[in-house]
């Protein structure tokens, strides 16, 4: 066989990350298995390349109204900001349902009040990666996480990051869909 029939088959193997290539050497084997460079994708993939919008909700809202807001988004989680748009707590499915049980007027009751405050929040950066945001999931049993960028006044909420985004990491993984 020619070099010219063998380079296609020899590029693919390259970019499959099997074989490697170097100048005056030529091709030659990794020894890589299949789950190391699998284990190498994952560990290269970070949130900002799956994060979705964030659904958040002033301090001031009553629980009423963030119970709405919940289920008109359709998400799990909602985050709590202030004025300037800095986050300052976060409102489970739990924390409203813990709040309306009862015989509590619903309206009059602020969601700063039944939150989780900062700094017992959890969060990640736009730049972290993947795999450490899904173990903060798994270590702290939560379904989200907000993506936040530093400013001078505090945190600023940016994005999110849920399971439903991990899961679909996972299945684009499957699918080979992720370079």
């Amino acid at each position: 066989m020619t070099r010219a029939t063998l380079r296609p088959d020899l590029a693919i193997l390259t970019m499959a990350g099997y074989l490697d290539a170097r100048p005056r050497v030529g091709y030659f084997y990794t020894g890589k298995t299949g789950s190391q460079l699998l284990s190498d994708k994952i560990n290269k993939i970070q949130v900002n390349d799956h994060q979705s919008i964030p659904v958040v909700v002033h301090e001031s809202v009553s629980v009423y109204d963030a119970i709405c807001t919940m289920f008109l988004e359709d998400v799990g989680t909602l985050f709590v900001v202030d004025n300037f748009s800095i986050i300052v707590g976060v409102l489970s499915r739990k924390d409203l349902l813990r709040a309306s049980i009862g015989k509590q007027e619903l309206t009059s009751i602020p969601v700063n009040i039944i939150m989780t405050r900062m700094p017992n929040v959890t969060f990640c950066f736009k730049d972290d990666l993947i795999i450490d945001v899904a173990q903060k999931l798994i270590e702290k049993q939560i379904d989200a996480l907000p993506v936040v960028k530093k400013t001078d006044k505090g945190y600023e909420v940016i994005g999110r990051i849920t399971k439903t985004n991990i899961t679909k990491v996972l299945v684009a993984l499957a699918r080979d869909e992720i370079i």
